[in-house]
């Protein structure tokens, strides 16, 4: 990110020289206005990271600068300062999209701490905006979304073994990315210019599944008119993917093994052997070792296929990678839809990022694509989600050691979210919200800083 731009807006002179002073010593470009009139000017013509602007000014005041903020410049942030505090105006100020809400006189730490912040969040979307759009140019909805260190390893480690033409097994729970993973390692091969072909293998039983893989020459049982070409012909030169291998019958099991080891294979009803050259790739959400000890897996076909293996970790141990994902989905499924939703609501990411996603990737996606066909402004709020997200969430939320919550624990969650979220840091709003008085919810803020949780703060 370049030097942040900011612009500072008030009718006093004193205040917008001296605010200015402080903020280009901090390092910022800074741009000042003396009416709300001039800053809207200003606005049309560079683009601004944060807008520190008076609430109260002739014509234009601070609320509609934010207004047009939010309506034509989304990812700047604005942070409104007024000698007029008051309850309903920052109440007002954070419900229109205000990042933070300053009350004169304001010590300049604290106006510093806040700028700061805001500027960050910036950095933050511009970061997310920038990598989906690389990611949608390059591959569309077949890119693998990640900044996780055990995900990036785990692509390293494909990008390894690509280039070899050994037997793949993906394994992990459903709706991880099996496929994507597939789909990467034969994009990474010297396959990449030949066909990828997928198939479930869990929808067929044995008989038609034998045919889709197999195909059949003319003649060879009643209704083939014709001869058909199986699935690992059409793969030839190229890459086969079956997904639930551990579906497939043992019997089945047998027989793709012998093309494997031969790399030969017979249509049904054709006694001509026909050679292909075809990579395999298989994916299943099973326990391995279970599927040998029931008999369902044969080990000779396990060993040919595990040549390389790779463990997809469910979305619940990769957190960080939610708010970067659902970016993702936010940009493609604007692109699907012809949608201009600028950003995702700072409480409806954090729902989000709180629930454990017993569906992994797969019902994230389906998640922000019903939220996207919903959104009818530019901004995609908690109201999009489905209605039980939240419910939901206490339910199913994952421990590797069993953990549930304390009371108080859930109370410590609860208290920062009403202040962080829904008051936007500001205490005496908050402390309304909950229904307590200023000092017992500045006692609770101060024993969870001292317990290392960040706590940010207006006033």
């Amino acid at each position: 990110m370049t030097t942040p731009r900011l612009l500072i807006v008030d009718d006093e002179k004193i205040a917008i020289k001296n605010l200015a002073y402080v903020m280009t010593k901090e390092g910022y470009e800074v741009v000042t206005a003396n009416s709300g009139a001039n800053a809207l000017r200003l606005l049309e013509q560079h683009p601004f990271d944060v807008v520190l602007t008076d609430l109260k000014m002739e014509k234009v005041d601070g609320m509609g600068i934010l207004e047009a903020c939010r309506r034509c410049y989304p990812q700047t942030e604005v942070i409104i300062i007024t000698g007029f505090s008051t309850l309903a105006s920052a109440v007002e100020a954070i419900k229109r999209g205000a990042f933070s809400y300053l009350a004169k006189p304001f010590r300049l730490d604290e106006v510093r701490k806040v700028t700061a912040e805001a500027v960050e969040k910036v950095r933050k979307k511009q970061e997310h905006l920038d990598l989906t759009e690389e990611m949608l140019n390059a591959q569309g909805d077949s890119a693998i979304i990640t900044r996780d260190s055990a995900m990036l390893r785990l692509i390293e480690t494909a990008r390894q073994i690509a280039p070899s033409d050994c037997n793949v097994l993906l394994t992990g729970e459903s709706g991880v990315g099996k496929e994507l993973f597939a789909r990467f390692l034969h994009r990474a091969s010297r396959r990449h210019s030949q066909s990828f072909v997928a198939i479930n293998c869990s929808t067929f039983n044995e008989g038609v599944l034998e045919n889709e893989l197999f195909g059949h020459s003319r003649g060879a049982f009643t209704g083939a008119t014709s001869e058909r070409k199986g699935l690992i012909e059409a793969a030839h030169g190229g890459t086969l993917f079956l997904d639930e291998i551990t579906e497939m019958p043992p019997s089945m099991q047998v027989k793709l093994l012998r093309v494997i080891q031969e790399r030969e294979l017979r249509r049904l009803g054709d006694i001509k052997p026909i050679v292909v050259d075809v990579r395999f790739i298989g994916a299943t959400n099973r326990n391995l070792t279970e599927e040998l000890r029931q008999g369902r897996l044969r080990q000779d076909f396990y060993y040919r296929m595990n040549v390389a293996r790779l463990e997809i970790p469910p979305l619940a141990e990769r957190k960080g990678d939610i708010p970067l994902l659902c970016n993702h989905f936010l940009a493609l499924f604007n692109q699907r839809s012809q949608k201009n939703i600028q950003e995702i609501d700072t409480e409806a990411l954090d729902i989000l990022t709180r629930y454990a996603f017993p569906g992994n990737v797969r019902e994230l996606s389906n998640i922000m694509e019903r939220g996207v066909a919903m959104v009818s402004g530019e901004k995609l709020l908690p109201a999009h989600l489905p209605d039980d997200l939240c419910h939901v969430e206490i339910l199913t939320l994952r421990s590797k050691d069993g953990h549930v919550s304390t009371l108080e624990e859930r109370e410590k969650e609860y208290v920062l979210w009403v202040f962080q979220y829904k008051a936007g840091g500001n205490q005496t709003l908050a402390a309304q919200m909950l229904g307590i008085d200023r000092v017992s919810l500045w006692r609770k803020l101060k024993k969870y800083q001292a317990e290392n949780v960040a706590v940010m703060s207006t006033r």
